[in-house]
């Protein structure tokens, strides 16, 4: 399972207002990075075997291979001073990079 907070569901919503009914944020776990994984966003539509988290209309849809990377995890978003953005809390990653853009599990 992957849990929305409030503040990455409203996000979502707000993101796909104007997509099709279907639409959602798609997070996938994908190789690269100074430590061998790391996290990609785009707004796309579920597709066969994904699995697709909502609440209150938002849609989370991660694909089989990157869910086992995900599983247990949180999907936030924050707005802050000097930054904004969405953030996964992954109970799964073991090491992450300097940067913090990639990790290991």
């Amino acid at each position: 399972m992957i849990s929305l907070s409030e503040n990455a569901a409203q996000k979502i919503k707000a993101l796909t207002a104007d997509k099709p009914a279907g639409a959602g944020l798609r997070v996938k776990v994908v190789g690269g990075g100074c430590s061998g994984l790391q996290y990609r966003m785009e707004i796309d539509e579920a597709r066969e075997r994904d699995r697709v988290f909502e609440l209150g209309g938002a849609r989370l849809i991660v694909d089989k291979k990157s869910f086992l990377y995900l599983n247990g995890s949180e999907l936030d978003y924050a707005e802050e001073l000097m930054s904004a953005g969405f953030r996964l809390v992954n109970p799964n990653v073991k090491r992450t990079c300097g940067c913090g853009e990639s990790f290991t599990v």
